[in-house]
């Protein structure tokens, strides 16, 4: 069971909400704190106080005053008129994502919500009750306001969600489960949607898969020094030392014990006396990437933890501040600093790929290939990653650099926070196939070296691989391969990950 309070919330909490299901309360202390918080707000409109987005309008309509009958038909109108978001929904996790945030923002205590809020919020994420939410739309500043207003009208059994395998009426999935909806008070709209939770969300799944890819990353680089024959030297523990990256060296350190006894990796002059920087380099180009995504995780955990909404109330209702705190610009630069990182996962991987596949630069079979000139083998695979690597460096132009002024100029600077973390995800997908294709010319390349000369944990590594794509003993559609390696890589369980990470004493 996961315990929400507002301020402790972790990543390793979060990946056993969202994968395993488990089950989510809130805090008895942060409830009480999200009860005194609404009694504040309770008392503006019972006192007729003037404050933003309680009693006035919104965004530029924030001088135009709305009388206390009709405080409650302003939270309806606002979730109405801004769930305008297009495109393909969130998939589900991030939608998952989304309601666990909300939750966790709002047992701060300091956006005067009703308490049966925060259990709606929950009751959907138990229940695995998730809402529709379109993809495009958010501007990442006044909060992602089109994604969770689409959020919200689940809570008001309104709009789509997803439910037992099946997209369906929000209030179909609520009555099965005797959920009964909300109604919308003083405040409490705007609580709701004042947010960064949808660039955080997505943010949140992208860095949790990117942190096992780049995990499996080494894993695949390993087996492909053996196939290459490659020279072990260049990751000896003093070398990486020496230049000071404690990433680096952990990297080199895994990819040492990955390779522990193998009899296909070579020593300095025995074939060669230096590998390509794609081989060579793998610890300085890895460890550079992990040091982006633990910037990333150290951003996203402050982020999950923050109060993001606005007005803010503090001092039980003495003092209530606008402020920005909705504005998605530190979770946006660390999304696009996350996106270059993993696309440069992808940029080695294939440069690597290219030298398992020409004949120029190894003494494999051209291509990989059974029959070289009759079958193809793995010559186009390498034409899709890169035609992947292409794309990635498109998506990774970092979206924080734009702002479009919104709200007839009185939002005039934005994040686009949401956008860079879609991005992010698109650049993840891509390389993971990338790394599949590695994957899949690595164990190729490793069978004509004997696979029986194979270290002992690559070797294991391989065999497990092999159960899902089969040795290339014919041409055949390879695009089956690719996607079953690479949901193979989504999916697994992989333990030995674990098992062979070297403690590194110098920065425990």
């Amino acid at each position: 069971m996961v315990v929400l309070t507002g301020h402790t919330l972790t990543l390793e909490e979060v990946k056993r909400v969202l994968y395993r299901d488990e089950f989510v309360i809130a805090s008895k202390e942060s409830m009480e704190a999200v009860e005194r918080s609404r009694k504040a707000v309770e008392e503006i409109v019972a006192n007729k106080k003037v404050v933003y987005g309680i009693n006035t309008g919104f965004g530029k309509f924030s001088d135009v005053l709305i009388d206390a009958d009709d405080v409650e038909e302003l939270q309806w109108n606002l979730i109405h008129s801004h769930a305008c978001g297009v495109g393909e929904p969130f998939p589900e996790v991030v939608s998952r994502a989304m309601l666990l945030l909300r939750a966790n923002a709002l047992l701060k205590g300091y956006s005067g919500v009703r308490p049966i809020v925060i259990e709606r919020l929950l009751d959907l994420l138990n229940a695995k009750i998730h809402p529709v939410i379109p993809q495009q739309g958010s501007l990442g500043a006044s909060g992602d306001l089109a994604p969770l207003s689409h959020l919200v009208l689940a809570l008001l059994g309104e709009g789509e969600v997803f439910y037992r395998g099946k997209r369906v009426p929000a209030i179909e999935a609520l009555s099965k489960e005797g959920i009964a909806p909300i109604a919308l008070k003083a405040k409490e709209g705007l609580a709701l949607i004042n947010g960064t939770q949808a660039m955080t969300a997505m943010g949140v799944v992208v860095y949790l898969e990117a942190e096992q890819l780049a995990y499996e990353s080494e894993a695949i680089a390993a087996m492909t020094i053996e196939g290459l024959r490659g020279i072990i030297d260049a990751f000896d523990e003093q070398v990486h030392l020496v230049r000071g990256y404690r990433q680096q060296v952990e990297v080199a350190a895994r990819i040492r014990d990955y390779l522990a006894d193998s009899k296909l990796t070579t020593r300095q002059g025995e074939l060669r006396v230096q590998d390509a920087y794609s081989l060579r380099c793998i610890p300085q180009v890895h460890g550079a990437s992990w040091q982006a995504l633990d910037y990333v995780k150290e951003k996203l955990e402050i982020e999950m933890n923050a109060a993001t909404d606005n007005p803010l109330i503090f001092e039980d209702g003495a003092k209530v501040i606008s402020g920005g705190n909705f504005h998605g610009q530190p979770i946006a630069l660390a999304m696009d600093f996350m996106k270059i990182a993993i696309a440069e996962l992808a940029n080695i991987s294939e440069r690597r790929i290219e030298r398992l596949v020409n004949p120029q630069l190894n003494d494999l079979p051209p291509f990989l290939s059974p029959a070289p000139g009759l079958q193809s083998g793995a010559m186009i695979m390498q034409y899709a990653a890169a035609s992947l690597v292409s794309e990635n460096k498109t998506l990774a132009h970092p979206a924080s650099v734009d702002s479009i002024p919104s709200s007839a100029n009185q939002e005039d600077h934005v994040s686009m926070g949401t956008i860079a973390s879609r991005h992010a995800y698109a650049i993840l997908q891509n390389t993971r196939r990338v790394l599949a294709i590695e994957l899949i010319c690595a164990m190729q390349a490793v069978e004509y070296r004997g696979v029986e000369n194979m270290a002992p944990k690559t070797r294991k590594f391989y065999e497990a691989a092999r159960k899902i794509v089969p040795s290339i003993t014919k041409d055949r559609i390879f695009s089956k391969d690719i996607e079953a390696a690479a949901q193979w890589l989504k999916d697994v369980d992989w333990p030995f990950f674990l098992q062979t990470i070297t403690p590194i004493n110098q920065y425990s």
